[in-house]
């Protein structure tokens, strides 16, 4: 049976294995699988009265079909601006408008790209286990301080064994996550 302090350890490892598979979601849908996604475009800021401002809080981002996206302005004025971040930031696709919207076409992507997407996600996924491996660590080692406390070794057993099975549940959701977007990215 896990005690208080034992439990609270183990929340805060959950919370940082959490935290990494959050991270690495993010991080997924930032890459770009040869179809429009609105999330592409999340780190694009706009100078909007001198202040940088996320696109989305100054235009409506719409994907109308599998291989564009289209970014209207609140403020027709607002149109350059627009353009010129987009252009600025590392999406990589070049903007067209017509005066009212801004289009981005979403090349397809050549076998070698799609590879290389692949390896980056992959890099993104070590990166990820590594956060949680790093929170399971930490919390061994917490358990560990705490028998020299007065906490029972079996407790502490316990609490590592439990530790343990998080570890490894949070690695299989970054499989999972890993394998999906590498089949969204292979498949053409």
């Amino acid at each position: 049976m896990i005690n208080e302090l034992g439990k609270q350890i183990i929340d805060n490892a959950v919370e940082e294995m959490q935290a990494s598979v959050e991270f690495l979601d993010d991080s997924l849908v930032h890459i770009r699988a040869g179809k429009a996604s609105v999330r592409i475009l999340d780190s694009v800021k706009v100078d909007y009265y001198g202040s940088h401002v996320p696109l989305a809080n100054v235009a409506t981002i719409t994907t109308p079909d599998a291989k564009t996206i289209a970014v209207q302005p609140w403020e027709k004025n607002l149109i350059g601006a627009i353009e010129k971040a987009i252009l600025a930031s590392d999406v990589g696709i070049t903007p067209s408008n017509n005066g009212e919207i801004i289009r981005l076409g979403i090349p397809p992507l050549t076998e070698e790209r799609r590879k290389q997407l692949v390896k980056q996600a992959g890099a993104d996924v070590e990166e990820a286990k590594i956060g949680i491996r790093n929170a399971r660590r930490e919390a061994i080692e917490r358990l560990k301080k705490e028998v020299k406390n007065g906490m029972p070794e079996d407790v502490e057993k316990d609490g590592e064994a439990e530790v343990q099975k998080m570890h490894d549940k949070f690695v299989k959701k970054l499989e999972e996550l890993f394998a999906a977007k590498e089949k969204e990215i292979m498949t053409v």
